[in-house]
């Protein structure tokens, strides 16, 4: 298991990016938390096996439809955290 951080730029506020997000992870069996930064970023601490967090990094490349993502930053946390679901904070 791993942890990373993601941060997401681009236009992925108010395009349901943290919704889809959500859907994304649990149907990948990814738990953590996502939510939107003051800077307009959206920040995810993610958990899971290798071959999840590779498809859910890809996911983060594109998102949602509506999504205009430009650039994607993932750092390793070297705590594994422990999350029971996939939680979206306000």
């Amino acid at each position: 298991m791993q942890t990373v951080k993601i941060i997401v730029q681009g236009r992925v506020q108010g395009v349901y990016f943290r919704a889809y997000t959500r859907k994304t992870a649990l149907k990948l069996s990814i738990t953590g938390t996502v939510k939107n930064r003051s800077d307009g970023h959206v920040e995810i601490i993610a958990t899971a096996n290798t071959m999840a967090m590779e498809d859910f990094i890809k996911w983060c490349h594109k998102g949602p439809l509506l999504a205009k993502v430009t650039d994607v930053s993932i750092s390793p946390l070297t705590t594994v955290e422990s999350f029971n679901s996939f939680d979206i904070i306000d």
